[in-house]
């Protein structure tokens, strides 16, 4: 067995991990770092910015984004069942987050926006090649990782934790399993727990969340995110939490393939489920959380995006009527040519039928004249107003001209979110309430502050959660190391 020596061991290099090992590197701490996978990051590296209010690039772009009317608007959202200490705090040290980001671990970024246009300018995307680009994540991960190694933070890669030492009621130390199977133990005084929740974990999703993986949840599955952090804490006495999922809808083989295929059928047009009925205002089709919660609700967890020709058509020849953030293609003029290239290559969530009947049968729509039947009132409605759901006329769009296309969504997610009790300063609890001396937690493994829906108005919520909760734990790790 290897034997090593610290101040304060980080299990997990996710963003969470990273900025707690390098906020306690950076306070003076002696910091040795576990991390399963080959490289940092975690699902962070696919992701593109953390949240931010009251920033300078806020101020540049004139955007207003203050922390009382975001702090009021998150809590009436969550109706108050989240920690009202953590997300204060958060919010707080948000623009304080940025600019160390910025000041101190040289990430550059392109500026704050929205993720669709209801939501709030509190995104701060990350640079790439000096513009906007996909992955920006894990530019500021290896960022981050760099300042912390800079500061003397030691990371052990393939090297999985498996264990929290207790003495005495207090954390001892930590041990894990290197690449060649050797047991290495590292004796420390506190230990920060960021291994990313339990999205690669369908076990441990069923039991938590009630959800099926690839049933009726398709979420993100990164390799590695088991649900090992949580385990370790309850096995040290640490608290549990309700554990959700950060809810979102995607077509699961089309979602990041050719970008004119989901934001196409992301456009606020006619959605009907299995049944063959309309079950929401398609404009709230922008928010990914509101969507997947209505889909999670209907038969079989699955909805059908539905589109004419024409309407195909005009989106090639004008462009979409909405755009978001991540599925945001300079043009569509190329959607009917890649469709057809799809389905010919057996892509599943996609479907184009010359009638309206053939359509409904490909999509598994049995009572194929209740189908026929919704079509038909949603058409009139078009011609007058949206008499169900009250959709704005400028996005009531008739279907009747084949050939006709679907796309095929589910529920879906980033990954879990809660699971490890905490307090504002990320210090494990008790399920009493009582701090574990020495412990401490960051990141999804703890996030519970969403209530039971994803607050996607604020964008960059999760990563900006995960990275400043991360410097929280490093912060008061470093410090009760010092003291003790």
């Amino acid at each position: 067995m290897k034997k090593m020596e610290a101040d304060v061991v980080v299990i997990g290099s996710g963003p969470s991990g990273l900025a707690a090992a390098a906020q306690a590197a950076e306070n003076g701490a002696k910091v040795v770092v576990f991390e399963k996978a080959n490289v940092s990051g975690g699902a962070a590296n696919m992701g593109m910015g953390p949240l931010g209010i009251g920033t300078r690039y806020q101020k540049d772009m004139m955007v207003e984004a203050e922390v009382e009317q975001l702090f009021k608007e998150f809590m009436d959202y969550t109706h108050w069942r989240s920690d009202a200490r953590l997300v204060k705090r958060y919010f707080e040290s948000s623009a304080d987050t940025i600019a160390w980001l910025e000041d101190t671990c040289g990430v550059q970024f392109a500026g704050a926006y929205k993720y669709f246009p209801k939501s709030h300018a509190t995104w701060h995307i990350v640079a790439v090649n000096g513009g906007i680009g996909r992955n920006g994540g894990a530019i500021m991960n290896k960022a981050i990782r760099d300042h912390a190694v800079a500061n003397g933070a030691k990371f052990l890669m393939e090297t999985p934790a498996k264990k929290i030492l207790m003495e005495d009621g207090k954390v001892a130390g930590a041990v894990g399993t290197d690449a060649s199977g050797e047991e290495v133990e590292v004796r420390c005084k506190a230990v920060v727990v960021a291994t990313g929740g339990c999205g690669d974990n369908p076990q441990m999703i069923k039991e938590r969340t009630g959800y099926t993986y690839r049933g009726d949840m398709y979420n993100f599955a990164i390799p590695g995110l088991k649900g090992d952090g949580i385990n370790m804490v309850a096995e040290a006495g640490g608290g549990t939490t309700a554990m959700n999922v950060e809810m979102m809808y995607l077509l699961p083989e089309s979602d990041m393939g050719p970008d004119c295929i989901p934001a196409v059928f992301m456009q606020p047009n006619l959605l009907v489920n299995k049944l063959g009925k309309r079950f929401m205002n398609e404009e709230q089709m922008q928010n990914t959380t509101f969507t997947g919660n209505a889909i999670s609700f209907q038969k079989d967890a699955v909805a059908f995006s539905i589109i004419d020709s024409r309407i195909a058509r005009q989106y090639m020849k004008k462009g979409v009527d909405v755009v978001n953030f991540v599925h945001h293609p300079d043009n569509v003029a190329d959607f009917e040519e890649v469709v057809d290239a799809q389905i010919a290559n057996g892509i599943t969530d996609i479907v184009k039928a010359d009638t309206l009947e053939e359509l409904a049968g490909k999509l598994g729509i049995k009572d194929v004249d209740t189908f026929i039947e919704t079509v038909d009132e949603y058409n009139d409605m078009c011609e007058s107003r949206d008499s169900l759901f009250y959709k704005p006329a400028r996005f009531l769009k008739p279907i009747g001209k084949g050939p006709f296309y679907a796309g095929i969504f589910h529920p879906g997610g980033y990954g879990t979110l809660g699971g490890i009790k905490v307090d504002e300063t990320m210090q494990v609890l008790t399920q009493d309430w009582d701090p574990v001396p020495g412990l401490y937690a960051a990141g999804t493994d703890t996030c519970t502050i969403y209530g039971d829906s994803y607050m996607f108005l604020i964008p960059g919520n999760t990563m900006g959660y995960c990275v400043n909760t991360g410097r929280f734990a490093g912060e008061a790790a470093a410090a009760y190391a010092e003291e003790n």
